[in-house]
């Protein structure tokens, strides 16, 4: 039986684990941190249980189909609520609030502009075609040739699906009113690039939005982490957890033996060699590439790594509060400031943002077991470029300073004399921890030149049994593209191996 290491636990390392223990190989994942998930972790602190990383939950038919693929059910490990509404936006003067009902959302477009109701079938029915043939077709390709993508449906589709096009001039088609058109652009801002850098395929990710919704699973997003690692247990995986990999021995372009260190039971460093037929990294590509591998096997060099787009880093506060809030959603997006300006400081001229707009998340709204009676839990987000310097102590105190003023105005209630657990966590924890290039948060932005074939290979270009999977290969950022990646590196090896 082939044995297979897998650095990393994140979600992509996690699927892959399971679909290579199906096939029939010996799987040993290693990770860094105590716990399985990566970027994925749980926090508990004071009575308090926060989400790590991931906050939203859409395309429920990407997880059932995971788990489906083992004879299991989403329902098997964790359970689902949809909410309702979705979201909560606030603007400069108005407050919105998005229904997971499509009729009453279409009412609310309609009162915002006199003929959008119609407009909004049109895009979503264009989206619903993109989001079909990209999470079935596309997103399972492994990148390696363009011949992968002469597929018939695809050539006969491939002006439906608006690769060329933007997204912000695809929605500037069907929309007018700048609160519609932001509305509609906030997925590609917060987690990809700028909209008129984005290919209008992904208004995609406005079907899973408004059509498929928003979902939350009960305890918190490590459910997912959870029931994933729970799988990979009962197919027979072997988890290692506090195992940093350090180094990688390279002969005749094959890894041998994988090399991680641990601290054994006298609190004494002790390094542990691994020996693998095949390795994939689900740690940071970036990292494997230039701190594990010798020079001459690196398939990118510093100047490609450093002409990368990367999507946002994120600077986000874990906040208790000792009092219950009123009339507040599990989530909520302050859109109160330019989206032009902060997106600029996020892509164009990156640099800490003179005005943020941010997310809040508050998961005691929905779930009572993840704060103690009476409190509540709130995730403050703001996104930020990735490689920014001067992440202080001092910096951080002042956007926080910022956007709580912000909250309680809007929410009319006030809540830093009720604060009684904070913890920040930014561009400098991202390095620290998860060995993420530039401090990103989400990987490579999901531009035109940075699509598919155009990603860091899945397959190392020049090691015949290392692969990768994550955010930094195909199919790209987001929890939902990273269980398909682990499924699309696993059946890449399973053609070699």
């Amino acid at each position: 039986m082939k044995k297979v290491v897998v650095i990393g636990s994140g979600f992509a390392g996690l699927s892959a684990a399971c679909f290579l223990r199906k096939t029939g190989f010996n799987v040993t994942v290693l990770e860094k941190q105590l716990t399985p998930g990566g970027r994925a972790r749980q926090l508990h602190a004071e009575g308090f249980t926060f989400d790590m990383g991931p906050s939203w939950y859409w395309m429920p038919d990407v997880f059932e189909r995971f788990f489906n693929c083992f004879g299991k059910k989403v329902s098997d490990y964790y359970n689902l609520d949809r909410l309702n509404p979705s979201y909560r936006v606030y603007w400069p003067q108005d407050v919105m609030d998005i229904s997971a009902n499509y009729n009453t959302l279409k009412n609310l477009f309609e009162n915002i502009e006199t003929g959008s109701s119609i407009m909004l079938d049109k895009f979503i029915n264009e989206a619903q075609y993109k989001y079909e043939v990209g999470i079935n077709k596309l997103v399972h390709k492994p990148g390696q040739s363009i011949a992968e993508f002469a597929d018939i449906d695809l050539i006969k589709g491939i002006l439906k699906l608006d690769v060329f096009t933007s997204i912000k001039k695809h929605i500037g088609k069907h929309f007018k009113n700048k609160q519609l058109q932001q509305l509609l652009e906030f997925p590609v801002l917060f987690l990809g690039a700028l909209p008129e850098d984005t290919p209008a395929l992904y208004s995609l990710m406005n079907y899973a939005d408004i059509k498929s919704g928003t979902w939350y699973p009960k305890g918190g997003m490590y459910k997912i982490v959870e029931g994933m690692y729970k799988l990979a247990i009962e197919l027979g995986v072997e988890f290692n957890f506090n195992f940093n990999v350090v180094k990688m021995d390279v002969e005749a372009s094959f890894i041998n033996k994988v090399y991680a260190e641990t601290i054994n039971s006298n609190n004494e460093n002790k390094t542990v060699v691994f020996e693998a037929d095949v390795i994939i990294g689900g740690a940071d590509y970036h990292f494997i590439e230039s701190k594990l591998l010798p020079l001459k096997y690196r398939s990118y060099s510093d100047a490609y790594w450093n002409k990368r787009v990367m999507a946002p880093s994120c600077l986000i506060y874990y906040v208790g509060l000792n009092k219950k809030l009123t009339n507040v959603l599990h989530h909520t997006l302050f859109f109160d400031v330019s989206f032009d300006v902060h997106g600029k400081e996020i892509y164009t001229t990156p640099q800490w943002p003179t005005k943020p707009l941010f997310y809040v998340s508050v998961t005691s709204v929905s779930d009572d077991s993840v704060a103690p009676p009476g409190c509540e839990n709130l995730f403050f987000l703001i996104p930020v470029a990735a490689g920014l310097q001067g992440d202080t102590e001092d910096l951080r105190d002042k956007y926080f300073e910022d956007i709580v003023n912000r909250y309680e105005k809007r929410i009319g209630q006030t809540i830093k004399e009720a604060i009684i657990y904070k913890k920040s966590y930014s561009v400098s924890n991202f390095i620290e921890d998860y060995n993420a290039f530039k401090g990103n948060a989400y990987g490579l932005a999901n531009t035109l030149m940075q699509t598919a074939v155009l990603k860091p290979a899945c397959r190392s270009k020049k090691i015949k049994n290392l692969f990768y999977t994550g955010q930094l290969t195909v199919p790209g950022p987001g929890v939902p593209p990273s269980l398909i990646s682990g499924e699309v590196v696993a059946k890449e090896i399973g053609k070699y191996f």
